[in-house]
């Protein structure tokens, strides 16, 4: 909390008030549908996202990462209400899971996000753009059936996206559309310079004039024909008709000893935690300021997040990508911006219901289309494919992998996969480099090998020495190589023992000092270093003016 104030200044203030908004905006019908859709009550996602927004943007550590219920656990939520019998022991489940993740982050598990791959990671983002905005179209023609928060192509009794756009024809409302063509309009050109020269257009971001313009064209449109009138289902529906004392709900602490309680709750954990590293790594990729997120803090206030969101009735809560780049695209600089959408999202429901449910959901579309056009911007297909192929298939694949499948991550494990492959292939192929000499006739052959070789190189290397001629003379320089598999130094015996045989004389350099040493941790190394410059160097060294302290470094140390 302390780092946040100090990131708080009357540049930035401005800035995250206004990206408060607009990612309010968005929030809104995001949390009432993911609710709707895991069959849930619908205050159950507003509560998730009001802890998600004040607890989690309070103690998290994302800079521009927004929490919130996520449509990545639609199905563990509608699976475990079946399995459970009810939805209070599906929050009992929400809590151990907020446990878990806690725990988690103190043990410093959080590097695994580390090990997923750029392509891999933008692949995700380009994903959930494509379907954004494909899930929008509907919305944009008058189709509001479905519900705003699934990211998923499929939907119930065989239907998917595709269905869906075509039948939204049957169901086209004018008014719809043309507050969807107003708002893209609007967005297209809100931020041209030629506008920005006015403070009007600098003060009010674009999002929010085009929800504000929405809520007047569909106040005004009917009155210019009778059929363009909007019905609720068009507009964004909050439960109106109760207070705080109907949306609480308790868990089920009698469950404590169920079994299957345990086992959701470790999925919920297992799901929500890798959906947030995710979506904290992504967002650190779409932060202007290149900020990077210490994935253990942010680990552990998703599980103190999850914790109080099942203890009073919210849905599981993950880091979510809609809502954080909608936060980025809206200009957000802190984690403050998150905090306010949260307060926005508490005052709202309480003060002003009646006049959310004004808003189109059209208009929402339109806000949306253009967050998902900026995700999959064309611009990000042409940079993936000049950086060469090893770059692109895993992008392509895990683009096209999410978007025709039902699960993120699913999706994103086949990406991971395929960009493994990639490294194998790498690895197979430049184990060592070698170097061909003649002493009198004799082919003198010297093999570097490179400063780590797995067991994945040992096929390679030892293809390479079999083709070695009789009566050469072959040196493995091992001297520049910090770790070397086992199974590598048993196949180098295998092949010194046969040498003999074919006249082969043999020598291995540097082998001696790594035979049972683990590979040193770079991170840990450096943190030695700086301890050592610490001791040695006055108050005012160059370390200390840049405020290396312990704490900051083992969080960033691979565990």
């Amino acid at each position: 909390m302390k780092d946040l104030l100090q990131s708080i200044n009357k540049r930035t203030i401005r800035a995250d008030l206004n990206s408060g908004v607009v990612v309010f905006l968005v929030a809104i019908p995001l949390c009432l549908g993911i609710a709707l859709a895991s069959e849930a009550p619908l205050m159950s996602g507003i509560i998730a996202g009001i802890i998600g927004g004040i607890v989690i943007g309070s103690i998290g550590g994302s800079a521009l990462g927004v929490s919130g219920p996520a449509a990545g656990l639609v199905a563990v939520i509608i699976a475990a209400q079946v399995t459970l019998g009810s939805f209070e022991a599906v929050l009992l489940a929400t809590m151990i899971a907020g446990a878990i993740q806690l725990l988690l982050g103190v043990i410093r598990a959080g590097v695994i996000a580390y090990f997923f791959p750029t392509a891999v990671i933008k692949g995700m983002l380009a994903a959930i753009g494509i379907i954004i905005v494909l899930k929008q179209i509907p919305h944009a023609f008058g189709d509001d059936l479905d519900f705003e928060g699934n990211l998923t192509l499929f939907g119930a009794e065989g239907t998917n996206i595709f269905t869906e756009i075509g039948a939204f024809f049957a169901q086209v409302q004018p008014s719809a559309i043309i507050i969807t063509i107003v708002g893209l309009v609007m967005l297209i050109v809100w931020n041209r310079p030629v506008l920005q020269r006015f403070r009007f257009f600098q003060i009010i971001p674009g999002p929010l004039a085009v929800v504000l313009t929405g809520v007047a064209m569909q106040l005004t449109l009917g009155w210019i024909h009778p059929e363009w009138t909007l019905g609720d289902s068009h507009l964004v529906n909050i439960p109106a008709d109760s207070g705080p004392a109907e949306w609480i709900m308790l868990p089920d602490f009698s469950q404590i000893g169920n079994i299957d309680v345990w086992i959701t709750g470790l999925v919920i954990a297992a799901v929500a935690s890798v959906e947030s590293l995710l979506c904290a790594e992504a967002t650190d990729k779409l932060d202007p300021d290149r900020r990077i997120t210490p994935m253990n803090k942010e680990l552990r206030a998703q599980g103190i997040g999850n914790l109080l969101s099942g203890l009073v009735g919210g849905l599981p809560i993950t880091q979510v990508i809609v809502r954080s780049s909608a936060n980025i695209q809206s200009g957000g600089k802190t984690r403050f911006s998150a905090i306010f959408h949260g307060l926005l999202i508490l005052v709202a429901v309480l003060a002003f219901p009646g006049f959310l449910n004004l808003i189109p959901l059209s208009a929402l579309a339109a806000v949306l289309i253009m967050v998902g056009y900026k995700l999959a911007h064309p611009a990000l297909w042409k940079k993936m494919y000049h950086t060469g192929w090893s770059q692109f298939i895993p992008f392509f694949i895990t683009v096209v992998c999410i978007v025709v499948s039902k699960d993120l991550l699913i999706g994103i494990g086949i990406g991971m996969a395929v960009g493994i492959l990639f490294v194998l292939h790498r690895n197979f192929r430049i184990p060592y480099t070698y170097q061909v000499t003649r002493d009198n006739n004799r082919p003198v052959i010297n093999i570097k090998l490179s400063e780590v070789v797995s067991f994945l190189n040992k096929g390679n290397i030892i293809t390479t020495l079999r083709v070695v001629p009789d009566g050469a003379h072959v040196v493995i320089d091992a001297t520049q190589t910090m770790y070397i598999d086992p199974d590598v130094i048993d196949g180098l015996e295998d092949f010194k023992e046969n040498a003999a045989h074919r006249g082969i004389t043999f020598a291995i350099r540097g082998l001696d000092q790594l035979t049972g040493q683990a590979m040193p941790s770079p991170a840990k190394s450096l943190l030695k270093e700086l301890e050592a410059h610490r001791k040695e160097e006055p108050p005012s060294s160059v370390v200390d003016n840049h405020d290396v302290s312990n704490s900051d470094m083992e969080e960033i140390a691979p565990a």
